[in-house]
């Protein structure tokens, strides 16, 4: 435990959380910079390259979200032992902000014409566009009912040594994902890279776009880690809406896992159904606990 407790503070303290934002936000100017650089020797002809990120100035947006996405996935894992909600809630951050970013990479290529509707790329940016202010008003909400739920929480509750034996739990769990998080973001990312320059053979290659890279692999992990929580959870409370809720923030994270296998107008459905399902299990079990406090169950 010891041990463990030393891992936890090295990896997610608050300096570590600190040091870390500070990192990757000097690691995202640098790359916007080199991103738009590239762009500059193909417009030039100094390099030839195919690919939509390179098109124009706009798509450069793309890579420093990429590096502020592996920040929120940072956050996740930082919120993880603190607040489930709050854990859940930065999942639902993090898809919202793959489709923005999907949003600066389809900019560059939009099609100006008058039958929009007839071109996939720009009914994609059209989804992608309506979803993202669907998906930032459900996010607010959903964090509108964390602060209740956090409210209707009784007071020294949290001591309790069940509650306290899942946070270290928690802390557990976090303190591993850190590594396996990154470590499997560095292989994905220098696979996919390789590969896109031609240096390694791409048919090994199962992503369907640079959209999946990563977060393919980054939400089934937390479906097994959403569900060890889960079976977790009922060594300290068997209560029927909070085995609901928790077991209703799994099935949200299926769907967003599900969304990454289809494209189009399904796969924006899918992420939208995902994060409403979620606020409503939150929605209903913090209602569901408010009448059995004035109860007094």
């Amino acid at each position: 435990m010891r041990y463990l407790e030393k891992a936890f503070d090295a990896l997610l303290s608050e300096r570590t959380k600190r040091q870390t934002e500070r990192v990757i936000l000097s690691i995202a100017i640098l790359s916007f910079i080199c991103h738009l650089g590239l762009i500059l020797l193909v417009d030039l002809g100094v390099w030839s390259a195919k690919s939509d990120l390179l098109d124009s100035p706009i798509a450069a947006i793309y890579t420093p979200f990429s590096f502020i996405l592996i920040y929120e996935v940072y956050l996740l894992i930082f919120y993880l032992p603190k607040s489930i909600t709050t854990y859940i809630g930065k999942q639902y951050e993090i898809i919202t902000l793959i489709i923005i970013r999907r949003l600066f990479k389809d900019l560059a290529n939009l099609k100006l014409s008058s039958n929009w509707f007839d071109l996939q790329d720009d009914l994609q940016f059209t989804y992608d566009l309506v979803a993202s202010v669907i998906l930032f008003f459900l996010i607010y909400l959903f964090y509108v009912q964390s602060l209740r739920r956090r409210q209707l929480l009784s007071p020294g509750g949290d001591a309790a040594s069940g509650i306290q034996r899942f946070i270290n739990l928690k802390k557990g769990v976090a303190t591993l994902l850190v590594p396996v998080f990154f470590g499997t973001a560095v292989y994905l990312f220098l696979q996919w890279g390789l590969a896109s320059m031609g240096i390694t053979d791409p048919a090994g290659i199962s992503f369907k776009n640079i959209n999946s890279v990563f977060f393919d692999e980054f939400f089934t992990i937390l479906i097994v880690v959403d569900v060890i929580l889960l079976l977790a959870s009922f060594y300290y409370s068997d209560q029927f809406h909070k085995v609901i809720r928790n077991s209703g923030f799994v099935i949200s994270t299926i769907l967003i896992r599900l969304s990454f296998s289809v494209e189009g107008a399904l796969n924006t459905i899918l992420i939208v159904a995902a994060i409403f399902f979620g606020w409503l299990m939150l929605l209903i079990h913090n209602k569901f606990e408010a009448r059995m406090r004035e109860q007094g169950a």
